[in-house]
C-alpha cells in the first residue's frame, strides 16, 4: 500500500497507521510493517500503533527514530507491506518460560535491540525473564561478548591496561577522583569511563565534569589515555557497549538489577575499553544492593570467572558500605573532599583507606609492587604529590584547568544545621534517606547541592550539636530538604542505655 507520510519527533521507532489501512495491510496493533523509501533505496521494519483519530486513511505517521535510517521528508510517499515478526521474540519467548538461550540466540536478541527491531516492550519482557529466571554464567557469557560487540572498542598496543568498577549504593563513593590519578602516576594506563547518578546523588562522571568536560568519542578517549595516563569520562556519550545502556534504560522504571545482566553490563564495559585488570569495589551491608559479605563472596566468584573467560584478571574488593564514604555527598562536596586528599590533607580515614586499598590492588595485580605492599605505595604516591600531579594533567588533557583547587569548589549558600536531638552516640546512618535528602537539595544537578555528615556511627554527639549541614542553591529546595531530613531522621542517636525492661507484674 503506497501511503502519504508525516514525520514525528519521536525517538522511539513505531509506525501510525489508521485502522482502515492497518486492516487492508492485515496488520494489528503491535504487528511489524516494513516501510519502503524507494527513491532511496532504503527500508526499515517497525511496530504498528493504531489509530481511528490522529490520521486520516491513506497517511502513516512516521517517528524520527523511524526516519534516521528511512531518510523521508515530510508528505513523501512510502509504500507499506505487512512483515515478519522477529526470530529474537520466540527466543524471548523461550527465556520467559525458563528455558536456556544459546550464544545465537543471545546475539540475535541482542542485534535487534540495538537495531531497534524489538519494541521497548519486548525489550522489558526480555530483561523481566532474565531477571524472574536467571542466566546461567554461558549465557552471562555470550549476553557480555555480545554487548561489547555491538559498539566501538579502545584497543592498546601495550599491557596491562586497568580498570575498576563499584558495584555502588553507597553514598558519597567519590574513590574515582582517587583512584584514577593514583594507577596512572604508577605509570599504568586507566581509561575509566563512568556513569551519570541515576538514583544517587552523583555518579561519577557528573564529579568529574566539576572539574573538566568528560563527553568524548572513543577516539579521543583512547588518545587521551596515551597522553596522560588515565582519563575519567561519561561513558554514556559513547558508542561503547550500547546494548548495554539499552538495557539499564529499560530495567530503570522497573527498579530492577538482574544479576546476570549486572555482570554482563559490569564487565562489557571492562572488555570494550580494552581492560587485562580489573579491580572491583563489593560495598556490602545494609541500604547497600549486597545485604552482607556472604553474598558479595558469591558475587566476588562470578565476576572472577566471567573475567577468566573474557580474559580479563578480576579481584574484588569486599568492603563496608554502611555508611558513606566520607562526609560529604553531592557534586562539589565531594570533588572538593577528594582533592583536598589529593593537596595532602589527611581527610576522613574511610575515604583514603578505601582508595588506597583499591589502588594498591591494581598495583600488585600488575606488579607494580610486591603483595601486601600495594596500599603502601599508593599511600606514598599521594604523600609525594605525584598523584596531584597526575590529576592535574587528567584535568588538563580533559579540557579543564589544571589550576583549581578544593577550595575552587562553591558550595550552596542556602545552609542548615541539622541538630542532634540528645546526648549519645550516632548508632546508624541511612543511606537511602541521606541520598535522597541531597537530591531534594538538588544534586546532582545543582553543583553546590548536598550535605556534610558531622558525625558517623560510633562517635558521640551532644545535644544540639550539628549532625547534618544541607547545602542548596535555591531556597526552596533547602526547605525541602530540611522536611525530608525531619521525616526520614537519617542519622541515629541514642544514649548507651537503649531501653529498660521491667520484670513483668504478677497479678494476686
Amino acid at each position: 500500500m503506497i501511503l502519504t507520510s508525516s514525520l514525528v519527533d519521536i525517538a522511539t521507532v513505531i509506525v501510525l497507521l489508521h485502522a482502515d489501512d492497518a486492516r487492508q495491510i492485515g496488520v494489528r496493533e503491535g504487528d511489524r510493517v516494513t516501510i519502503f523509501n524507494t527513491p532511496k533505496g532504503t527500508s526499515v521494519r517497525a511496530p504498528v500503533v493504531i489509530t481511528e483519530t490522529l490520521i486520516s486513511p491513506g497517511h502513516v505517521t512516521i517517528s524520527s527514530g523511524v526516519n534516521k535510517r528511512l531518510q523521508i521528508t515530510d508528505g513523501d510517499s512510502v509504500e507499506i507491506r505487512a512483515s515478519s515478526r522477529p526470530a529474537s521474540i520466540e527466543f524471548i519467548r523461550k527465556k520467559m518460560d525458563g528455558g536456556r538461550l544459546s550464544r545465537e540466540e543471545t546475539a540475535q536478541i541482542v542485534e535487534d535491540m540495538t537495531k531497534e527491531v524489538l519494541s521497548p516492550s519486548e525489550i522489558t519482557a526480555y530483561i523481566t525473564a532474565a531477571y524472574i529466571n536467571g542466566l546461567d554464567m554461558d549465557e552471562v557469557e555470550s549476553l557480555t561478548r555480545e554487548m561489547v560487540a555491538s559498539g566501538d572498542r579502545l584497543t592498546f598496543n601495550t599491557r596491562p591496561i586497568v580498570d575498576k568498577h563499584s558495584i555502588g549504593g553507597v553514598p558519597g563513593n567519590k574513590i574515582t577522583l582517587l583512584v584514577v590519578p593514583v594507577i596512572a602516576a604508577s605509570g599504568l594506563l586507566i581509561p575509566k569511563t563512568s556513569s551519570r547518578a541515576i538514583t544517587g546523588a552523583g555518579g561519577t562522571a557528573d564529579l568529574m565534569e566539576a572539574l573538566a568536560p568528560v563527553t568524548f568519542t572513543v577516539q579521543e578517549i583512547q588518545q587521551m589515555t596515551l597522553k596522560a595516563g588515565g582519563v575519567i569520562v561519561w561513558g554514556g556519550a559513547t558508542n561503547i557497549a550500547p546494548a548495554d545502556d539499552m538495557i539499564i534504560t529499560y530495567e530503570y522504571p522497573l527498579k530492577i538489577d538482574a544479576r546476570g545482566q549486572m555482570l554482563a553490563s559490569i564487565m562489557a564495559k571492562k572488555m570494550a575499553v580494552g581492560s587485562d585488570t580489573c579491580v572491583i569495589d563489593i560495598p556490602v551491608g545494609p541500604g547497600t544492593k549486597i545485604p552482607d559479605e556472604a553474598e558479595g563472596r558469591v558475587l566476588a566468584g562470578e565476576l572472577i570467572e566471567l573475567g577468566r573467560r573474557l580474559g580479563i584478571r578480576v579481584e574484588c574488593a569486599i568492603t563496608y558500605g554502611g555508611a558513606p564514604v566520607g562526609r560529604n555527598i553531592g557534586v562539589n562536596l565531594e570533588v572538593a573532599e577528594a582533592l583536598r586528599i589529593l593537596e595532602g590533607d589527611t581527610g576522613p580515614n574511610s575515604l583514603m583507606q578505601k582508595s588506597v586499598a583499591l589502588a594498591g590492588m591494581a598495583l600488585e595485580m600488575t606488579g607494580k609492587t610486591a603483595y601486601g605492599f600495594g596500599a603502601e605505595a599508593a599511600m606514598e604516591l599521594i604523600r609525594n604529590g605525584k598523584a596531584l600531579a597526575k590529576m592535574k594533567e587528567i584535568i588538563a588533557v580533559q579540557g579543564g584547568d589544571p589550576k583549581i583547587t578544593s577550595s575552587d569548589l562553591v558550595f550552596g549558600s542556602n545552609v542548615f544545621d541539622v541538630p542532634a536531638p540528645n546526648d549519645g552516640y550516632v548508632v546508624a546512618v541511612k543511606n537511602r534517606e541521606l541520598i535522597n535528602i541531597a537530591r531534594t537539595a538538588g544534586s546532582p544537578a545543582d553543583h553546590g547541592a548536598g550535605l556534610h555528615l558531622h558525625k558517623k556511627p560510633g562517635e558521640a554527639v551532644k545535644k544540639g550539636e550539628p549532625i547534618l549541614t544541607i547545602y542548596a542553591e535555591r531556597g526552596w529546595r533547602l526547605q525541602r530538604a530540611i522536611e525530608e531530613a525531619r521525616v526520614s531522621m537519617p542519622v541515629v542517636v541514642e544514649g548507651m542505655l537503649l531501653d529498660r525492661v521491667p520484670p513483668v507484674r504478677r497479678v494476686a
